[in-house]
């Protein structure tokens, strides 16, 4: 399973500020990834990348220890599915193409190919 945590942070003004959230967000047990969307002098949004659903709490202190306050907290679980399923039309639009693939050219040569998906399958990696 794969979760993604969005925390809105305030206080945050340049790429220092940005330093300083990410390496004390990564030292919280369980976080494989943090990415910062920096709005210097808004709410900036920090999404921390885990496996599993991460301490609330933990999450935080971190984020006071950088010297910023979470603002507001939102969580994802199994992110990686939702956004399969979410990229699955498009996925699918792209590989609808004139060229055959998939199907008997000769037999339908007026015909797009439809290639489909099973989002119960995960991509390999």
């Amino acid at each position: 399973m794969s979760t993604v945590t969005t925390l809105g942070v305030t206080g945050m003004t340049c790429g220092n500020c940005v330093a300083h959230v990410t390496k004390d967000l990564s030292a919280v047990p369980g976080v494989v990834d943090v990415s910062v969307e920096l709005r210097a002098g808004g709410t900036s949004d920090v999404a921390v990348f885990s496996d599993a659903p991460l301490d609330e709490a933990a999450l935080r202190e971190a984020v006071d220890e950088a010297g910023y306050e979470v603002a507001t907290v939102a969580v994802q679980n199994d992110a990686l599915a939702a956004q399969q399923a979410a990229q699955a039309p498009a996925r699918q639009e792209a590989h609808n193409c004139a060229c055959g693939c998939g199907t008997d050219a000769a037999a339908e040569a007026d015909t797009p190919a439809q290639k489909t998906y099973d989002l119960a399958v995960p991509p390999r990696a």
